[in-house]
């Protein structure tokens, strides 16, 4: 594996999850991979468990870890071909990306969708700009349009606390006061769409996302319905995603949070979410502090999905 931004770079998922669960076993089995390499982690965007997680994952496996947060650690970048840079930027990503590669084995790459044109986020301007420049293996950190370090981990826990063959896993937008990209929900359903699960989406009228992540899940805008014999229940406000209101924020209905009332209505789902979750827009006090809850195993997860795709890039340089 030399790139990592969706499902289908893991091959064979059953195989993927099967991997991960052993790793998390034991975590430093595999030190003899990483010794003498160095993972560079690139962050245009704020992070806490994609960076924790993804360091930690890249010291198991005996790497050296460099973190660079560009709006914090370096000069400010312009990404666009043809622009006179007489403003604040200081040097162009087509440089530094080349010059970041001859530092390190590997890169991470966290950039989120801007809102600003829909044409620009969906091509993932700035993660392929890595892919094509570096010269290096790139694996997403979380991009304009995927989380796929996010979806594998909620992956591993649904396979670590599902009690039937073939769970029921549904997918609702919630109420968020800021317009949140579809990267997290996109990459939920691209590897819910390949895992076997009974995989049901549901939103307000106006929240459809991309058809190439949605595929042929169940939709249904009436989320007491869908959520009816639940097994897991995940969480997740987005922006609207077709046109003419792309990036745009079309309700806060809280009726669409999850409460206990909600949860309910399911077999005794488990709740999860990402995380940082917004406590009584997206989720009560009463349900994400139960015992069904399980956000932080599932956060604890990113490390093991971290691992998994760092192993696989070590393997195959």
């Amino acid at each position: 594996m030399k790139t990592y931004t969706n499902v289908k770079d893991l091959g064979d998922l059953k195989a993927a999850v099967k991997e991960a669960l052993e790793i998390k076993k034991n975590r430093y089995a595999y030190k003899h991979l990483g010794e003498n390499k160095t993972l560079l982690m690139v962050f245009f965007n704020s992070s806490l468990r994609t960076r924790l997680s993804t360091q930690k994952a890249g010291m198991n496996l005996g790497m050296n870890t460099i973190v660079l947060d560009i709006n914090q650690g370096a000069w400010k970048l312009e990404t666009e071909r043809g622009v006179i840079m007489d403003g604040d930027k200081t040097e162009h990503l087509l440089e530094a990306i080349p010059v970041m590669g001859c530092y390190c084995d590997i890169i991470g790459v966290r950039a989120f969708a801007q809102f600003e044109n829909k044409q620009d986020d969906y091509e993932e301007k700035i993660l392929n700009q890595f892919i094509k420049y570096s010269g290096k293996p790139v694996f997403s950190m979380e991009a304009a349009t995927g989380h796929p370090l996010q979806a594998f981990a909620d992956l591993i826990t649904i396979e670590e606390y599902k009690k039937t063959e073939r769970p029921k896993v549904v997918l609702t937008w919630a109420p968020h006061p800021k317009a949140l990209p579809q990267a997290v929900p996109n990459s939920f359903a691209d590897f819910m769409n390949e895992a076997d699960v009974d995989f049901v989406i549901t939103h307000p009228e106006g929240y459809e996302l991309g058809s190439q992540f949605v595929r042929g899940a169940k939709i249904e805008y009436d989320q007491d319905k869908a959520l009816a014999g639940a097994d897991f229940v995940y969480a997740k406000n987005w922006a609207a995603y077709t046109d003419p209101n792309y990036g745009k924020i079309l309700s806060k209905d809280r009726a669409w949070t999850i409460s206990t009332e909600k949860m309910a209505l399911t077999n005794n789902a488990y709740f999860m979410h990402c995380l940082p979750v917004r406590r009584n827009m997206i989720v009560t006090d009463e349900v994400i502090e139960s015992p069904q809850s399980i956000v932080i195993p599932e956060a604890a997860n990113r490390e093991i999905s971290a691992q998994t795709v760092i192993k696989r890039i070590l393997e195959n340089l």
